[in-house]
């Protein structure tokens, strides 16, 4: 064999050597696994906290009284807010009667759907003008007016209304709080999510409520003395 013989097959050989080398570091080469996404972190992170979030306190009988005498408790309000236009009140507390409707309308959907999903009897809201005493859900609950009282809040009319109406509310408001005030001093209650964010608005609304409410009543003008 010739110089240039040996020469070419040694270049040969060298040639499919590197080829195969390449070929099999291709074939076993690591792949790099993908990372996650950012935004599949945060769902991944939603869910858990979804998941931990499920995990609820046991409600008690203390809550379901709560949540049950609460709907007799405003559906008084909303009668008592609801004669405001009929009987002459003013803009201000016809703005406010308007807003305690709206908000205790929501919150007795609420309270009554809360019942409802634990099987428990769901108290109708009575919101007729007569509101019948006799049932159970229409017990008088703390600040609630007697009957004396409501119908004494049905024969006034304009400013007298308006006297009235705050003074009364002032009174069913604070009866509200202080039936939050027992549930939260209550063993084991409020517990629950829903029990604990209603009796959390209602001691702030209503507390806020009695403020401006007391504002409005010593702003009215004083009452004529019979001669």
């Amino acid at each position: 064999m010739t110089q240039s013989q040996i020469r070419w097959l040694f270049a040969s050989l060298a040639a499919v050597l590197v080829t195969a080398a390449c070929s099999g570091a291709s074939r076993t080469a690591p792949q790099a696994s993908p990372q996650p996404a950012a935004t599949d972190r945060s769902e991944l992170a939603a869910i858990a906290k979804a998941k931990a979030d499920s995990v609820r306190h046991p409600y008690t009988e203390a809550d379901v009284q709560f949540m049950s005498h609460m709907i007799g408790h405003h559906a008084q309000a909303i009668v008592m807010s609801g004669w405001a236009p009929s009987h002459g009140a003013s803009p201000s507390v016809r703005t406010l009667a308007a807003r305690i409707i709206n908000a205790q309308q929501d919150e007795i959907g609420t309270m009554q759907r809360w019942l409802q999903d634990r099987r428990q009897p769901v108290p109708e809201a009575d919101t007729s003008m007569k509101m019948p005493m006799g049932s159970h859900h229409m017990m008088l609950m703390p600040g609630m007016l007697t009957p004396d009282q409501m119908k004494q809040l049905d024969q006034a009319k304009g400013g007298e209304f308006d006297r009235l109406f705050l003074t009364f509310m002032i009174q069913h408001h604070q009866g509200a709080v202080s039936m939050v005030q027992k549930l939260f001093g209550t063993y084991g209650a409020a517990q629950d999510e829903t029990v604990f964010k209603f009796a959390n608005d209602v001691n702030v609304d209503q507390s806020t409520e009695i403020a401006r409410m007391q504002t409005m009543l010593a702003a009215l003008p004083p009452t004529r003395q019979s001669p």
